[in-house]
């Protein structure tokens, strides 16, 4: 964070694109997602039942509230208290949705009521509820455990800066593969819970769940860009020691809290894709008028599942490709720059910044449209060339695959956020060390993992299966040209 450099306002102006407008517009999706996955699954049960009905809606409803009054219970006192205070708003509002929410459920819907040939009832609802609530409390917290310098795994991977780059790299990666198994257990056993209580209007129903804090994700992944940006201005500024000590305090508990966010915002997706893909079951069976069946042992399904697994590679690395291609050019304006305009080491000259904000959001927009093509494009051919079945088994393999990727590659940038940041606070020989040098490095390479690839993966698993849900009526009557 230096004035002299002409990328420095580009970075900052990027950390709330990506962190605030970015993860704001992808919970507000899981959210509208959710509900109307919801609402399409209780029309066909609750079709004169208007309380029934308006339920998914209630949920967020309620959640809003709760959490600004959860606000009022919390205080910080000094900075080192910021990311508990955090993290107790999270549980906090969990605690008192949860008993909220029981109330609701009990009062809205019926004590029995009737989904396909299944007979559910109204408590096991809210224990659907209950489960996504829990899982997504229970993947934010061991979020933060992996991706926080005050607990093991990141001061491991701070350690292997020792022994330089990299061990450094290794570490990270084998953190955020390590790092997809806990919450990925946690998330199957909501799926299998709700699933086993109330079909798939269950597993809509966890999914809300897991968005009923959703203001309170919203403010802690919002922290961290601000903490960030209040850290670089203090720089660029020139204030004192103890501000930029306390302003480094804050960012480091704010690369915690935006992980946090991200873990939260992938869960939702995995949860709000797969209730998207029980809405696009129940339109399917509906316009048909026929059961719909899947099975493994269909050899379209199961090809399309394979196709299904691979898209998530491919879009990262698309998206990798496309951060290299903006911060190529970005790299070389700044030479240019440093070439061009006189002064700019000395002091004395002004770069121009709003050169470099241009070029990243001119590289933003174009490299944005063939994983858009990629995603839009994908369902559509495969329902039109083979079918619902495949369009089912192409969704299957993108949500598996997405979501641990997701997870991995953004628990593995922050993680090597916060080695850099351990480091910095004066372990491990401190900023300007070898360590430190090598810490860099591993958080030059996270960023576009947690910032970019991680956090679209989102829109790849809903996105796909939201085109699915709005073109299976010509799915149902055009689709599966190829397979009679």
């Amino acid at each position: 964070d230096d004035p002299r450099n002409p990328a420095v306002i580009a970075d900052n102006v990027g950390d709330n694109v990506g962190d605030v407008a970015g993860m704001g517009a992808d919970l507000f999706g899981s959210c509208a997602e959710s509900t109307c996955a919801a609402m399409v699954i209780s029309a066909a049960a609750f079709a004169t039942n208007t309380d029934a009905l308006l339920y998914p809606i209630l949920i967020s409803a309620v959640g809003i509230p709760i959490s600004l009054l959860t606000k009022l219970l919390v205080s910080v006192k000094t900075e080192e208290d910021v990311a508990p205070a955090l993290m107790k708003l999270l549980i906090i509002s969990s605690a008192l949705m949860a008993v909220v929410m029981y109330f609701v459920t009990l009062a809205m819907i019926p004590a029995d009521f009737v989904i396909g040939e299944n007979t559910y009832s109204n408590v096991g609802v809210y224990f659907c509820f209950l489960s996504g609530l829990v899982s997504g409390l229970a993947v934010g917290l061991l979020t933060g455990y992996y991706t926080s310098e005050k607990y093991a795994p990141v001061q491991e991977v701070a350690k292997s800066c020792e022994t330089g780059v990299a061990t450094n790299i290794i570490y990270g990666l084998a953190l955020g593969y390590k790092s997809t198994v806990l919450p990925y257990i946690c998330i199957a056993i909501s799926i299998f819970v709700s699933w086993e209580l109330a079909g798939m209007y269950g597993v809509a129903i966890a999914s809300l769940g897991m968005l009923g804090t959703l203001v309170i994700a919203l403010m802690i992944d919002a922290y961290g860009p601000v903490a960030d940006n209040a850290g670089g201005i203090a720089e660029m500024v020139g204030l004192e020691a103890e501000v930029r000590r306390r302003t480094d305090v804050l960012d480091s508990a704010g690369n915690t809290t935006a992980a946090i966010g991200k873990g939260f915002a992938i869960g939702a997706a995995i949860l709000t894709s797969l209730a998207l893909f029980a809405a696009f079951i129940t339109i399917s069976e509906k316009l048909s008028g026929e059961a719909f069946t899947m099975s493994l042992l269909d050899p379209l399904v199961f090809t399309s599942v394979f196709i299904g697994a691979v898209l998530p590679f491919l879009f990262t690395a698309m998206t990798m490709k496309s951060v290299g291609k903006a911060a190529f050019a970005m790299i070389e304006e700044v030479r240019h720059q440093f070439r061009t305009i006189p002064g700019i080491m000395e002091g004395t000259g002004k770069p121009d910044y709003a050169k470099c904000v241009a070029i990243s959001t001119q590289a933003a927009l174009k490299e944005m449209i063939a994983p858009g093509v990629l995603i839009m494009g994908t369902p559509l051919v495969v329902g039109y060339l083979f079918g619902v079945e495949a369009v089912a088994g192409v969704l299957a393999g993108s949500l598996v695959c997405g979501g641990v990727l997701a997870i991995s590659a953004s628990n593995s940038g922050g993680a090597w956020d916060n080695a850099k940041k351990y480091i910095e606070a004066g372990n491990l020989g401190g900023k300007g060390s070898e360590e430190h040098k090598a810490a860099v490095v591993g958080d030059t390479v996270g960023d576009p993992l947690k910032d970019t690839s991680g956090p679209s993966l989102n829109i790849l698993i809903k996105l796909s299966a939201i085109l699915s849900v709005v073109f299976a009526p010509f799915f149902v009557q055009y689709g599966g040209i190829l397979v009679g």
